[in-house]
C-alpha cells in the first residue's frame, strides 16, 4: 500500500494511505439509458514552448490514446471544446487537426465523438451578426468534412455582437440551417467564461438572468428541431437545468454539463411539472473519472440506483474541487489526474496553464481522488505526486 503527503493551508503535512483500486469489471457494454460524453483535454509536447500565446504543439500519441481510454470504458468522446482548452491556449491550427485526428480515431474504434464549433478562429474581437455566422460555418465545414458529430458552441463573437434574443435566434437559424447532420447546442455559463455572461440572453442581462434565456433557447430547439440533437448545459445550477429540461420539446436531449449536480441530474427526478426525466451527460469531470463513470452507468442501467449512487456520488467531490473557483483553471486538474493516472508523460497543459492550481489545491485533489476511487494505480500516483512535491522543496 502506497502512502502519500497531504499538504495543509500552512504548508504542514499528514500522511494517507492510498486505497488499492476497486476490483470493479470492466462494462460489458457502453452505457444504454444514458447517452454519455467526457469532454477531454490536450496533451502538449513536453519540449514544446508552451508559453502562453505560442501556437500549441500537442502530443498526438498521448492526445489520441487519452481518448481511446475514455472509448475504451464505453463512454463518447467531447473533443475540441473547452476542456482542450478552446479561447485558452488551442488555437485554429491545432484545433483543425485534432478534430481530424479524433475522427480518425474514433472510426478505427467505433467510439462515439462529436466536436466544438465556434468562432475563435477570426482575430478581430468584434464583428457583426453575418461575419458570425460566417465563422460559424467555416468551422462546421471542417468538422463535417472530417466525419464528426458536431457542438455548437457558445460563441464569445456572439455574445458581444447580439442585442436581443432575436439577434441569437437568427444566427443559430442560418447556422442550423446549413448543418447537414443534427447538432448539439452549447449553453456555457459565466463560472466557465465571464465573456459569455448573459448568453442567449438581452445585450446587458447577466447570468442570472437565465429564465429569459432558457425561453430563447426553447425556441430556438423547437424551432430547428430537425437539426437540433440537444443542448449540453453548464450553468452549474441544478434548478435551471430542471427547467429547461422540462421545456425541450421532444426528441431533444439535455446534456448535463454541471460538474457539481451531476450525480441528480443523470439519475432523474420529477421536473417543474412533476414528469419524471434525466439529463444525458458531456462532462469534463467524467474525463478525469471514466472507468467511475462506466462502473456507475452500468449499475444504472440495470436498475441498481444504490450502486450508482454509491460509485458516482465520491466522484462528484472529486469534480467539485476540480472545478472550483476560478472555474476556467478546472483544465489543471483535469491533466493532473491524467499525469497522476500515467496517462501522460508530464504534468502540462498548452499555454503552461498547469501553474493554475497551487500545491494545496493539487493536494485535495490526491485526498479526494484517493475517496472516490479514481487513482487508477495508486503506486504511480504516489510516486508522480511525491516528486512534485520534492521538486517544489517539500520533502514528505
Amino acid at each position: 500500500m502506497s502512502s502519500v503527503a497531504l499538504l495543509g493551508a500552512d504548508g504542514t503535512s499528514t500522511r494517507l494511505e492510498l486505497a488499492p483500486p476497486p476490483p470493479d469489471p470492466r462494462p460489458a457494454h457502453a452505457p444504454r439509458t444514458r447517452e454519455v460524453f467526457a469532454a477531454a483535454h490536450v496533451v502538449p509536447r513536453a519540449w514544446a514552448d508552451n508559453t502562453p500565446g505560442a501556437p500549441a504543439e500537442l502530443d498526438w500519441d498521448a492526445t489520441l490514446a487519452f481518448r481511446r481510454h475514455v472509448w475504451s470504458w464505453g463512454l463518447g468522446v467531447a473533443d475540441a471544446m473547452d476542456t482542450a482548452q478552446r479561447n485558452m491556449g488551442l488555437d485554429w491550427a491545432a484545433t483543425t487537426e485534432l478534430i481530424r485526428r479524433s475522427a480518425a480515431a474514433a472510426r478505427e474504434v467505433g467510439g462515439p465523438l462529436v466536436v466544438g464549433v465556434n468562432t475563435d478562429h477570426v482575430a478581430e474581437p468584434v464583428i457583426p451578426l453575418d461575419a458570425v455566422i460566417d465563422a460559424y460555418l467555416t468551422q462546421l465545414e471542417v468538422a463535417e468534412d472530417a466525419g464528426a458529430g458536431v457542438v455548437l458552441m457558445a460563441s464569445r463573437h456572439l455574445a458581444r455582437a447580439a442585442e436581443s434574443a432575436a439577434d441569437y435566434e437568427r444566427v443559430y437559424r442560418a447556422v442550423l440551417d446549413r448543418a447537414g447532420a443534427p447538432v448539439v447546442l452549447h449553453w456555457l455559463g459565466d463560472a466557465f467564461d465571464a465573456q459569455l455572461a448573459g448568453y442567449f440572453g438581452p445585450a446587458g442581462s447577466t447570468g442570472a438572468d437565465w429564465r429569459a434565456a432558457a425561453e430563447t433557447v426553447q425556441r430556438i430547439i423547437g424551432e430547428n428541431l430537425a437539426k437540433v440533437r440537444g443542448i449540453k448545459m453548464s450553468l452549474l445550477d441544478a434548478e435551471a437545468e430542471r427547467v429547461v429540461r422540462a421545456g425541450l420539446p421532444a426528441p431533444a436531449r439535455l446534456y448535463t454539463g454541471d460538474d457539481y449536480h451531476y450525480v441528480e441530474l443523470i439519475e432523474g427526478g420529477r421536473d417543474v411539472d412533476g414528469v419524471q426525466r434525466h439529463s444525458d451527460a458531456l462532462l469534463g469531470a467524467f474525463a478525469a473519472v471514466a472507468p467511475r463513470a462506466a462502473v456507475a452507468l452500468a449499475a444504472l442501467d440495470d436498475g441498481d440506483t444504490a450502486r450508482y449512487r454509491a460509485v458516482l456520488a465520491p466522484t462528484e467531490a472529486l469534480a467539485r474541487q476540480v472545478f472550483a473557483a476560478p472555474t476556467p483553471y478546472y483544465k489543471t486538474g483535469v491533466a493532473f489526474l491524467s499525469w497522476l493516472n500515467g496517462h501522460q508523460s508530464a504534468f502540462q497543459l498548452v499555454g503552461g496553464l498547469h501553474a493554475g492550481r497551487g500545491l494545496v489545491h493539487l493536494s485535495e485533489l490526491v485526498r479526494l481522488a484517493d475517496a472516490a476511487a479514481a487513482l487508477e494505480s495508486p503506486d504511480l500516483a504516489a510516486e508522480r505526486w511525491g516528486a512534485l512535491l520534492r521538486v517544489n522543496g517539500i520533502e514528505a
